[in-house]
């Protein structure tokens, strides 16, 4: 029984021991306190006092400083067009001592003369933000090639299909980081049987020389190839169901050529120009994307676009031939 006894003491000595010394310790997150002084400062690529929206580049500089921020978020909108979205992206931040500073540089391609509304969010500790805005009146300029709107439109008017007789006509891949459909590819054929409208969709490009300017037509007579709801970028399609053939009635648009917005180098390949198409009842090739359609490669014969989805990770790839 001493013995019992012996051992139940050291025991509960070892366990007063133990919870005395958790006690002791005092763990503290420090103060959760929101970043402050939070500033945004632009520069417009080209201003003077000729030319007070730029040089026509629309490229802008952009500063951010913050006092105990940790990171930054920072989001577009083209407040003349007030259809156009914010959507944010994360900037990179150098932290000195309480000070943290980010730049980057944004290239706004709407043709003309806009105001962009500039959103910063600063995040501190303990997910503690402070949120600030600014305008910015920038002009862009931007004039395709020639050969660029001679293989497009033949001048004139000219008609495009999604070429189902090549791999790769159409694939996906992620917007960032790739350059190239490596998520999946098409086979030859292969929206035949699910799909065909894809393949007998036209899309006619048309220069318009009293006016210089361009529209689109696309034809349906199988309906469009789409995802459903919120996802179509067309009107009349139905709120849900499978990725899959629906009725459409076509439509007519203008559009116009914009420098290319996605940042990725011109030996990619790519032009460096985008097809941007107004409006919502246009669409090329698959009715489930946004509207401006960088071209990578273009000839008399082939044209290679690249896409943001409306499923915004996703890039997607069409490869079209002449609809003879």
């Amino acid at each position: 029984m001493k013995n019992n006894f012996k051992y139940l003491s050291v025991a509960f000595l070892c366990v007063a021991s133990l919870f005395i010394g958790c006690q002791d310790d005092d763990y503290s997150l420090g103060a959760l306190t929101a970043p402050t002084g939070l500033a945004i400062q632009t520069e417009i690529v080209g201003q003077d006092a000729s030319n007070p929206n730029g040089d026509g580049s629309g490229k802008v500089n952009i500063s951010v400083t913050a006092n105990d921020a940790i990171a930054f978020k920072i989001g577009y909108n083209d407040i003349t067009d007030l259809a156009t979205a914010v959507e944010f992206t994360g900037l990179p931040s150098t932290i000195q001592n309480s000070l943290t500073t980010a730049t980057v540089q944004k290239k706004f391609t709407s043709l003309g003369l806009h105001t962009y509304r500039i959103t910063v969010v600063a995040y501190g500790r303990g997910g503690t933000s402070t949120t600030s805005t600014a305008e910015v009146q920038v002009v862009s300029n931007f004039a395709p090639t020639p050969e660029i709107v001679t293989y497009l439109t033949n001048d004139s008017s000219k008609a495009w299909k999604v070429d189902k007789s090549v791999p790769g006509h159409f694939g996906v891949g992620p917007w960032t980081g790739a350059v190239t459909p490596i998520w999946w590819t098409a086979a030859i054929d292969e929206k035949v049987v699910c799909c065909n409208c894809f393949y007998t969709s036209t899309f006619t490009f048309t220069k318009v020389a009293s006016s210089n300017s361009f529209t689109i037509q696309a034809a349906t007579p199988d309906g469009a190839f789409t995802k459903t709801g919120s996802l179509a970028s067309i009107p009349g399609i139905p709120g849900s169901g499978d990725e899959g053939c629906y009725s459409y009635g076509g439509g007519t648009t203008a559009f116009s050529f914009i420098p290319s917005s996605s940042g990725i180098a011109s030996e990619t390949p790519s032009t460096q120009t985008s097809i941007m198409l107004s409006g919502s009842t246009t669409f090329i090739g698959y009715g489930a994307l946004q509207k401006e359609y960088e071209i990578m490669v273009i000839t008399p014969t082939y044209m290679y676009l690249r896409v943001q989805g409306t499923e915004t990770g996703n890039a997607w790839y069409l490869k079209l031939i002449p609809a003879l």
